[in-house]
């Protein structure tokens, strides 16, 4: 009888142990969702509008490369073509390629480092593979990155991009696959994984690169190195001046599990403000904080 007992006893503790344990997880796992502090989800805000920051950066940086090399056949279109580029280039940048009429390979060389006409500060390699498809308008570009850093921020992994001559809308527009890391000085980091829509809606008649503006659509998933995850969305479109070097206007959500924070870059003013809104609160935030 006392062994029978003393049975009991121990599977009466074994359950309860269980279920505390179970209950515990559950509010841990709560803990892991829900329990971020106003000045973490800044942050991921921040963090955001520099993800942003520097894409529309690198596409700018594509774009133009395409123009003048991608999309011409003639050596003599490519020497026209060279003067405009020369305009948004730096003076350290050293360009090698190899042309085709269908296939271009080029390399975007910025040396230890030098400052855009934009004000970004750029070091390292971008190379690009452009193939030109004439039948159906359109030229498949992959780039990658050889110990590129754009302002200090190391930028590695891989960008493909669909790149159309006129699109349903009579507009150039590009469709954007990337697969990218971007580490900060202190180690932290992202990976970026997801689609954007770049489509060129004012300038593209002419060869004056600082009247272009664009629209930006997409989704995308953000994994921290605290190895949180967030999926964003573009609800507003991104509207990008290159005129400016910073996002207009528009507006995008991060979300996890039920936690929403959205940030809005304005209505079209040319500056390095955002405003974060979660918990029904506004939060100024700027583009270039984090360092």
């Amino acid at each position: 009888m006392k062994e029978l007992n003393g049975n009991i006893v121990f599977r009466g503790f074994l359950l309860f142990f269980t279920i505390s344990f179970l209950l515990v997880s559950c509010d841990q796992d709560s803990l892991d969702t829900d329990s971020e502090t106003d000045t973490q989800l800044l942050s991921k805000a921040e963090t955001q509008t520099e993800i942003d920051n520097i894409s529309e950066s690198l596409n700018d940086i594509d774009e133009n490369i395409f123009l003048s090399y991608g999309s011409s056949a003639s050596s003599k279109e490519i020497e026209n073509k060279e003067i405009e580029l020369n305009k948004f280039m730096p003076d350290c940048v050293v360009i090698t390629k190899v042309i085709t009429n269908t296939h271009k390979s080029i390399t975007i060389d910025y040396g230890d480092g030098c400052t855009t006409k934009n004000d970004n500060f750029l070091s390292g390699k971008i190379s690009l593979d452009i193939s030109l498809d004439f039948d159906s308008k359109s030229a498949s570009i992959d780039y990658t990155f050889d110990n590129f850093y754009f302002n200090n921020k190391k930028i590695e992994g891989d960008i493909h991009k669909l790149r159309s001559w006129i699109n349903e809308n009579g507009n150039p527009q590009a469709i954007i696959n990337k697969d990218i890391k971007i580490i900060w000085e202190d180690g932290s980091f992202v990976t970026v994984k997801g689609e954007r829509k770049r489509e060129w809606i004012e300038g593209f008649e002419n060869h004056i690169w600082g009247d272009n503006v664009f629209l930006i659509t997409g989704t995308w998933t953000v994994n921290h190195k605290d190895g949180n995850e967030r999926t964003v969305k573009i609800i507003e479109p991104l509207k990008r001046k290159t005129a400016c070097r910073f996002i207009v206007s528009g507006v995008v959500e991060i979300q996890k599990n039920d936690r929403v924070v959205s940030v809005n870059y304005g209505l079209g003013d040319c500056d390095d403000l955002a405003i974060a809104t979660f918990n029904g609160i506004d939060h100024e935030i700027h583009i270039r904080k984090r360092k």
